[in-house]
């Protein structure tokens, strides 16, 4: 492909931090201009001094606000990391993208993050095997699943509306899929991932850790520096004008290994106990009483928190 414009959002998250901080780094080529979208405006000179790249802010849920900055600053690339269970943006974006590859000619490229639940029994989706991104059905398993609670089928069809928006509108569409995510980010801005964070909430809330899965049930799971070099990847391939799979084909999931939420949670047990956050190191069976007091912790109702702290 030509000489790209890139914007990358959230540039104050864990991940969109982290991926600007390994930018230089990396030696990405292929591109002109690299723009980073803020929200604050104490965050436009840091993003220009620790990163080089060009602070944008524009509101999100202005359609015309994203077309202009899209086509004006011929941006073709746009790496989107802020939302994975709503879809109004992301509508903006791809449309935009298209606007702008019907005035130039050349492709327009859409690489949206979603998320693991996405892809898993919490979506309706199935799990007597693990998934792989080289499976071709996994649009199609996305697309007729029957997702037992309301926001996952609302983050599933986002993801499903995504691909099939760039079908309609020309722009090829990469679905990266992060798991959970382990380490310190690199960034200026949120430096931890939100994953762990809700059990060590929900085991503050009760004073002990319990359990809601299976024993044996697992999780995908990736280092925050193996999930950015996945990203970069990407990002180079598509730079390089590399014919990645995209659309119903163009999922990317990002995963090293499996972690046992058992595990998961007798390190985090063991680790709140030693610091005198909780009353011992014993992880419980969950009982009603604690679905309810976590699920007030975490801000949903008793009956979701699986979407919060398991699956499989």
């Amino acid at each position: 492909m030509t000489k790209a414009n890139i914007l990358i959002t959230g540039a104050s998250g864990y991940l969109g931090g982290t991926l600007l901080a390994r930018w230089q780094s990396a030696q990405i080529s292929g591109y002109e201009k690299l723009y980073a979208l803020v929200r604050k405006p104490e965050q436009v000179e840091v993003v220009k001094k620790l990163y080089g790249a060009e602070p944008v802010q524009i509101s999100l849920e202005d359609e015309d606000q994203v077309r202009e900055l899209i086509v004006s600053k011929r941006i073709n690339l746009v790496v989107f990391l802020i939302d994975a269970y709503s879809l109004q943006s992301q509508i903006s974006f791809i449309k935009a993208l298209s606007v702008l590859k019907t005035q130039t000619g050349t492709d327009t490229h859409f690489i949206y993050a979603s998320g693991t639940k996405q892809f898993s029994s919490l979506s309706g989706l199935p799990n007597d095997r693990p998934l792989s991104d080289a499976d071709p059905d996994l649009y199609d398993l996305q697309k007729n699943a029957k997702a037992p609670m309301q926001e996952m089928k609302v983050s599933v069809n986002t993801n499903c509306r995504v691909v099939e928006l760039g079908l309609e509108f020309g722009v090829k569409t990469y679905v990266f899929s992060p798991c959970i995510v382990y380490g310190k980010g690199e960034g200026f801005g949120n430096p931890i991932s939100i994953q762990t964070v809700d059990i060590v909430n929900a085991a503050l809330a009760c004073k002990h850790v319990y359990s809601i899965t299976d024993p044996s049930d697992k999780w995908p799971v990736c280092s925050i520096s193996d999930t950015i070099n996945y990203a970069i990847l990407l990002i180079k391939a598509v730079l390089n004008g590399q014919d990645l799979d995209h659309g119903k084909n163009g999922f990317y999931l990002a995963s090293t290994g499996r972690v046992s939420w058992m595990d998961l949670y007798k390190g985090v047990a063991k680790a709140l106990y030693n610091r005198g956050l909780v009353n011992d190191d014993q992880v419980r069976p969950i009982t009603e009483e604690a679905r309810e007091t976590i699920g007030k912790s975490l801000g949903i109702k008793s009956d979701t928190i699986d979407l919060k702290i398991a699956g499989k």
